[in-house]
């Protein structure tokens, strides 16, 4: 079984502000959202040893919306809304804990806390939690080491 690959969309598929490199925008209808150019190329390295998943509040817009841009089918998405959590806590942590339960995944999120990166390093199955800088959203390093983690029987 491929391990999971969730994916957020701002500030990772999606970088946020102008400053990254090699960017193209995803459509007239969204001019402030854009993408790296080999995003589409990169992801498609990812689907072949990862299930790729949505985590995103985008929920399922992003499947409406960025799938078919991103030369992707419909994928499974993890759905947050009506997630409540105390001060400080990961918001789509509760959500990511039942849907991984004890599968191998990898996240690639700008916003994952102290909890959410606790939580990952105490799992029995093998977890990359992977803190995107999203000015900056997937580089070409970050698919390299999700590559490198899949691949990777020991993980």
């Amino acid at each position: 079984m491929r391990p999971l690959l969730l994916l957020d969309v701002d500030g990772v598929v999606c970088p946020l502000g102008d400053a990254a490199p090699d960017q193209v925008p995803i459509a007239s209808t969204h001019v402030s959202l854009s993408h790296h150019r080999l995003l589409p190329g990169w992801l498609a390295e990812l689907a072949k040893v990862f299930e790729l998943v949505w985590a995103t509040t985008w929920e399922h817009d992003a499947n409406e919306l960025l799938a078919p841009l991103l030369g992707l089918p419909d994928l499974p998405v993890i759905q947050f809304a009506g997630t409540v959590v105390g001060p400080g806590e990961t918001v789509k942590l509760p959500a990511i804990r039942r849907f991984v339960d004890d599968r191998a995944f990898a996240w690639v999120d700008d916003r994952l806390g102290v909890d959410a990166t606790a939580w990952g390093a105490h799992r029995l199955a093998p977890t990359l939690l992977r803190d995107i800088d999203p000015a900056s959203g997937l580089t070409r390093c970050d698919i390299d080491g999700l590559l490198a983690f899949a691949t990777n029987p020991q993980r």
